[in-house]
This record gives C-alpha cells, structure tokens and sequence, in this order.
C-alpha cells in the first residue's frame, strides 16, 4: 500500500500575534532552531515519503512563502494554494480527491503543519505501526492518539474502546467516541479514567475510504472536490478552484466526519508512543526553550531585574527591559507589543478580534 503524505498549512495563528500575522503565520516561523514548523514537519517525513508523494495545502495568499520554504523538499506543483480558507474537512476532500486521481488505493497521512513531534524516531515507528493496521483494516479511518499528562480543556479528546492488538509494540484500539473541548472538570475525569486521549488531529486512511464517507456524509462538499479534481489538469483548473471552492462548507473533518464514523465503530486510534504539542500559544515556548535563573524564557534581546517566571520574546534589535515583574508574557515585533498575564495568554485571539473589529488591520 503506497503511502502519500498530505500537510494541512492553511492555519491562521492568531494566539500567537504579534509574530503570527496574515503575511507569515505561525507554521511559517521558527520557534526553536533554524527551521520553521512547516519545515520540520516535512522533514519529519522525508525518511518514509518520497517527495513526489508528499503534498501541502495552504492558503493562496501564502503559496509564494510555502514554495520557498520548501524548496528541494516539495515538488512546487505539489503545494496547493486554497483561495478560501474553509477548515479541515474541504482541505482533506481536496488532498485525497486530488491524490485519488492517480492512486485511489493509496494510504494517506494527514498532519497539520503547526506541531512539534518528538523524537521523530517514535513518530516514524508509530507511522509505520498504523500503516500496518490499515493494511489489516483496509476501510477503517485512523487516528493517532495523545496520552493526557494533564486535564487540557483546549483539547478535544478520543475516547478508547477495546484493543486490537500492536505492530511494532505500537497498540490500537477501537474509538468509542469523539468528545469536544472539556470544562476542567470533565477534562480531569477524562484523565483519571485512563480511556482518554487527546485528539492529535493527524490521521491515517486510504484515499478511497475517506472520500466514500465525504460522499455519504457530507455530499455537497463532496461534489465540490470531486468536481475540482476532474479539471485539476485542465486550462480551467484556476477559475473552476475558485469557483467551486467558494460554495464549499466550512466544517472541520471531525464535525464532518470523524465523530459519526466514531460512534458507528469505525474509528481506530494509534496510543501514539511520541511527545506532542500543538504550539498552541506562547508558553509553548517554554516546553521547547531553556528557562533562564529566575525562570524566564527568552527569545531576543532582554535586561531583567526582579523579572520572573516570564516569557520574553523581541526582534533581535529591539531591548526589552523589564523591572519588578512576574508571570508576564511579552511579546514584540515590528510595530506591535502584546503584553499579558501568563493566565490570560491563551486568549490573545479575543484580542486580535479586537484589533480587527476597530480598524487596526495594519497590525494584523
């Protein structure tokens, strides 16, 4: 069973402006190293996915940045850019239509851009693990599941049924159920019971399949992709994109797909055995940076005095100086400055919404 790789890079990033912006959003930047998180999670791939077979949907508007970053990774015709954003379930139709048309046998594996997954050894055991369990469960869709270290409520969470076995001392058990974003509460019940984990939002299925269930479950955006794939090869392909891609739902694959097919059995989840995190907001730095005496995490240019538990990030030219602070989140670059507490971070897309609600656009 072939195995093609298709990378969702169309998100937004707005928890983590003032970096994230329209122009470069998060999966474009770097966040510990030299390569940004849309390269590392390509380079993730390249030890079991040839580069003819590996695929990138992103937005339009981004297409230019995406083909440079990726340059002697992705083929260039390979990197798709959506002239509408319309979340994850017409993002999946569109990869697997467009891989369907020259191999509708084959397995496809769907990752976001934005993750930090390590060690890749574990991810690449765990990747060919779920292969052969699609090998052996052919029209069944796969999920890679993240055991909880703690009651996350930003998470949406897979319940575990009964166990099918293990591949590479790699384990899968059937899905009982899908469950959304949790109060504290639940999420802490979640995880004592040990039947949970968080939704990783990757998965593993044949093209095929997966566009079987788009045509019975969602048909209208079914025919939106399949209509799309008949005249990709085309002089029209452009304006039929365009078009078509407009009268498409905006749905992610969970809400479109994954959760009836969850709770009609015909889920399985990988017990992913790697570390994951979604970088979901700027104290994902600290999982990924050393903390400085006073437990500061900073990225640029910083004097500190009776500064702590903070995180501090600049251009590389620009001084942050700070005096008698704590569990504070700074951020500067270019023109703009967030600064918050370390229990409002999370909610920096309210902000953003702000900004935009009042005519700020120059600073998104």
């Amino acid at each position: 069973m072939e195995l093609q790789a298709m990378i969702m890079a169309g998100g937004g990033g707005t928890r983590f402006w003032p970096r994230s912006r329209r122009s470069c959003p998060k999966q474009f930047l770097r966040f510990r190293g030299e390569r940004t998180l849309l390269q590392e999670t390509v380079e993730r791939l390249t030890a079991q996915v040839s580069p003819e077979r590996l695929w990138v949907i992103t937005a339009q508007a981004h297409l230019p940045l995406a083909v440079e970053q990726l340059a002697g990774l992705v083929p260039p015709e390979q990197i798709i850019g959506e002239p509408y954003g319309r979340d994850t379930a017409p993002c999946v139709g569109l990869g697997a239509a467009l891989i369907a048309r020259r191999h509708p046998q084959a397995a496809v594996l769907v990752l976001p851009a934005d993750h930090i997954i390590e060690p890749v050894q574990e991810f690449r055991r765990a990747l060919h693990a779920a292969v052969q369990f699609l090998h052996d469960w052919p029209d069944y869709l796969i999920t890679f599941g993240i055991r909880p270290s703690y009651p996350a409520t930003g998470y949406g969470y897979i319940r575990r049924g009964q166990s099918i076995g293990s591949r590479q001392q790699v384990y899968a058990s059937h899905v009982l159920e899908f469950c959304e974003k949790p109060d504290f509460n639940t999420a802490e019940r979640f995880v004592a019971s040990g039947e949970y984990f968080w939704n990783s939002g990757i998965f593993l299925w044949r093209a095929e399949t997966i566009l079987q269930e788009l045509s019975r479950r969602r048909p209208t955006l079914y025919a939106v992709v399949k209509r799309i794939a008949e005249f990709w090869d085309t002089p029209q392909r452009d304006s039929v994109f365009q078009q078509a891609y407009a009268t498409a739902d905006k749905i992610s694959v969970d809400y479109a797909i994954m959760q009836d097919a969850g709770r009609e059995g015909r889920v399985l989840v990988v017990h992913a055995p790697f570390q994951w995190d979604d970088v979901g907001s700027w104290l994902a730095l600290e999982r990924h940076n050393p903390q400085d005496a006073a437990g500061n995490t900073v990225q640029g240019r910083h004097c500190g005095v009776d500064t702590h538990n903070c995180v501090i990030v600049g251009d590389p030219d620009h001084l942050i100086a700070t005096l008698g602070v704590r569990d504070l989140v700074i951020v500067q670059c270019g023109s703009a400055t967030l600064v918050t507490t370390r229990q409002k971070e999370a909610e920096v897309k309210k902000l953003v919404e702000t900004l935009q609600n009042q005519g700020w656009e120059q600073y998104l």
